[in-house]
């Protein structure tokens, strides 16, 4: 194949990101539960079912990745990530949420894996493999800048209705299905097997988990750290409403921490470079505790600064972590593979996010981000030190 021919997929790439980051409703998703009926254990249950849903279908569409084409995958999940907003705008009960979550979850799964296993088989076509951890982040980066824009104008748009920034996420998502049908499928070693879907697709999963120690504990390592982030990106809305922040400045606020994870991220090859392996993964679950424990120490406004520990840790997680994976594994099983390790995150979340919105609807939210805290570091330490075993670090 004429490498001219996909040249275009790494900003192709790029935009798809920034569009499916592009998500208005996200500053004021739980007040918009709340204001139709859900307490935060919903919120989290219903985040937690979302994490579900993604896990069912996480590593079956990453194999689908591997089997027919990242193209295809991609396409699917942006049809159906249209969908699901769709669904959203419509729904007003718990039930109708938890269907547009599935459908959302499905939709991205099956991106979820797929964009990062173009991305690096594009480099690696250009011989330019080496560069996966620059590119990785700076997609990354571009996500988290155009998410810190969405929440911005997403602040301004709640003040019409909280339901009208779904409309219009409804509408930027399908914009990834253009985009997506220009994509070029590099040329790459297909997964090719005598076995049935299932049990290749199982040996897989075993020999990301279990079988190759290294990749093993990347994944959990990572899928702690990130699972740590999105558990606060939760509580969040609850913590500027204690703190008295106004609703026009939630959105303002969400930029602020996105743009700093957007910085992070675009320079997490330079992070790494300066700090090293070990500090770096290191610094991924000892941010995120220390945000927990000293936003549970101290109720005010100036406090929001400590939320930024968790955004420089998501800034850098995914770039770093998904390169050093990269470096272990073939291109026939990429996306399978990178497609574990957000399961895992996934599964993590959907287990430890119910049990603190409980907390925080039965005792306070400062117990609840304590009791976050605590579970983070512990389960972050446990896996540093297998890290440390297996010479991960």
């Amino acid at each position: 194949m004429n490498k001219e021919k996909f040249n275009s997929n790494i900003w192709k790439l790029y935009l798809i990101k920034g569009l499916r980051s592009f998500m208005l409703a996200i500053p004021i998703m739980v007040l918009f539960f709340q204001k139709n009926g859900l307490s935060m254990k919903q919120v989290f249950l219903l985040q937690s079912l979302f994490s579900l849903a993604v896990i069912v279908l996480e590593v079956p569409t990453g194999y689908f990745s591997d089997i027919f084409g990242r193209k295809k995958s991609i396409i699917i999940g942006g049809i159906l990530a249209t969908i699901g907003f769709f669904v959203y705008s419509q729904s007003y009960t718990f039930f109708g949420f938890l269907w547009a979550e599935i459908i959302l979850g499905f939709g991205i799964s099956f991106i979820s894996g797929a964009d990062s296993a173009m991305l690096y088989d594009t480099l690696l076509e250009k011989g330019r493999e080496l560069e996966y951890k620059k590119a990785e982040g700076r997609g990354s980066s571009i996500g988290l800048f155009s998410e810190s824009i969405a929440s911005v104008i997403g602040g301004f748009l709640a003040l019409v209705s909280l339901r009208f920034p779904l409309y219009c996420d409804t509408a930027i998502t399908f914009l990834v299905i253009p985009v997506a049908l220009t994509l070029v499928e590099p040329e790459r070693r297909k997964l090719e097997s005598t076995e049935s879907s299932l049990k290749s697709m199982l040996r897989l999963i075993k020999f990301s988990l279990h079988d190759h120690k290294e990749v093993k504990w990347l994944i959990i390592y990572s899928a702690l750290a990130g699972a740590s982030t999105l558990t606060m990106f939760w509580l969040i809305q609850p913590y500027l409403l204690a703190t008295k922040v106004p609703l026009w400045l939630f959105g303002i606020v969400l930029a602020i921490m996105l743009v700093t994870a957007s910085f992070f991220s675009w320079n997490a090859h330079k992070v790494e470079k300066i700090l090293g392996r070990k500090k770096s993964l290191i610094m991924l679950i000892i941010l995120p505790a220390l945000g927990y424990f000293l936003l549970s120490s101290f109720w005010f406004v100036w406090s929001l600064v400590f939320i930024l520990l968790f955004y420089v840790a998501r800034g850098i997680n995914n770039p770093v972590i998904s390169d050093y994976i990269n470096g272990l594994i073939s291109s026939d099983v990429r996306a399978t593979i990178l497609s574990v390790k957000n399961l895992v995150g996934r599964l993590i979340f959907s287990l430890v996010g119910p049990i603190i919105g409980w907390v925080n609807d039965i005792f306070s939210l400062k117990a609840a981000l304590l009791s976050a805290g605590a579970t983070f570091f512990i389960l972050g330490i446990i896996s540093l030190a297998f890290l440390h075993k297996h010479k991960a670090l």
